[in-house]
């Protein structure tokens, strides 16, 4: 099993701990690739819609991204931590997600998403878990990605260290869980209605699409039609 970890910081703090934590109970080091931002990718997105409409490779950043899509590519399991920056999400890692608007289901969806899993990890000295793990959510499940995870705490803390021995105990038993169901559905991840549905929404437009890239890209997958990017 591969997985990739992106980290919304550059430092190795208690969110990056944490969905470490969940990477190592899945597989060995070998099979673990980490991002960090703004270190491997310090690009906000310029709203020239240029992936949109003439393809992702014509992005002005495609280069710097192509790492890290191949990184994601790659992976069965894409873990994306952010600590909680007012209420929300890295700037950094919402700049990340920001170049993959192209490959939301509406747009240009990627196969591969459909067979994997995700985890998303924030963590808050107080407050903004919930909307900070939402913000990594959304993009996993306009993604096409089947299942995620979501592993969030206010650790009271603002490093690992100061996190207390209960908390961290706690934190330790639901990445085991979240592990173990990642495990058990290896090779077999199912695909929920809400995105077999979705998908079917999109497939629908997509027969007459007011993005002409978009809807060559789903007619050439054959997608207007029953065929699916998942196997059940």
């Amino acid at each position: 099993m591969k997985v990739v970890i992106i980290s919304g910081t550059n430092h190795k703090g208690s969110t990056y701990t944490i969905g470490r934590m969940v990477a190592d109970k899945l597989t060995g080091a070998e099979d673990i690739s980490e991002v960090f931002l703004p270190r491997d990718f310090d690009e906000f997105c310029l709203g020239c819609t240029t992936c949109f409409g003439k393809g992702e490779d014509k992005c002005p950043h495609a280069e710097k991204l192509r790492p890290i899509t191949e990184k994601i590519d790659a992976a069965d399991v894409v873990i994306l931590t952010s600590p909680v920056y007012v209420y929300h999400a890295t700037g950094q890692m919402k700049a990340l997600l920001d170049h993959y608007g192209w490959r939301w289901m509406p747009h240009r969806p990627d196969e591969r998403m459909f067979s994997k899993q995700a985890v998303v990890v924030a963590t808050a000295a107080g407050a903004g878990v919930k909307s900070t793990l939402k913000d990594m959510a959304d993009s996993c499940f306009f993604w096409g990605i089947p299942q995620t995870y979501k592993l969030g705490m206010a650790v009271r803390a603002v490093n690992w260290d100061g996190v207390d021995a209960k908390r961290k105990a706690k934190l330790g038993k639901k990445a085991e869980s979240i592990a173990k169901k990642i495990l058990s559905r290896e090779g077999k991840v199912p695909v929920p209605l809400k995105t077999k549905g979705f998908f079917k929404i999109v497939s629908l437009i997509q027969r007459n699409g007011w993005n002409k890239t978009d809807m060559d890209y789903w007619k050439e997958k054959d997608w207007t039609g029953k065929k699916r990017p998942w196997k059940r």
